[in-house]
């Protein structure tokens, strides 16, 4: 046998692929439902889990950022990474901040819309 093949029961020689061979594998295109079915609807929740990298990472960049200013180090790589961190961890704490404002708007109109669906009801059963 030739060193390029390999032995496989029930099929016999199969040859294998050449370094300098390549593989296209083709990723299928998933939609928002399949998304939500497959993470347990862990997407919508994304808010709570940027809160504590978020706090983390503004914990690290002040702490950075003090020992680089306390050094007179201004405009060092640890200076600049520190203020990278800051603003960083402001950044995901914003962005929660903002998912979770807009969940809860989200979720008040879903509550008026069935407030009011149910006001409609019992009037036409009244009538």
């Amino acid at each position: 046998m030739r060193e390029a093949e390999e032995l496989i029961p029930d099929k016999g020689p199969v040859e294998k692929a050449h370094a300098n061979d390549c593989v296209v594998t083709i990723v299928p295109l998933v939609n928002e439902v399949q998304l939500t079915a497959a993470t347990g609807g862990a997407e919508i929740s994304c808010y709570r889990c940027t809160v504590p990298f978020g706090v983390v990472i503004l914990i690290a960049g002040i702490v950075v950022t003090a020992v680089a200013y306390r050094f007179n180090s201004h405009g060092s790589t640890i200076s600049i990474l520190g203020l990278v961190l800051l603003s960083s961890g402001l950044l995901l704490l914003g962005s929660s901040a903002i998912c979770w404002k807009v969940r809860l708007q989200k979720k008040k109109d879903r509550r008026r819309e069935s407030q009011t669906a149910l006001v409609v009801s019992q009037r036409s059963n009244l009538a």
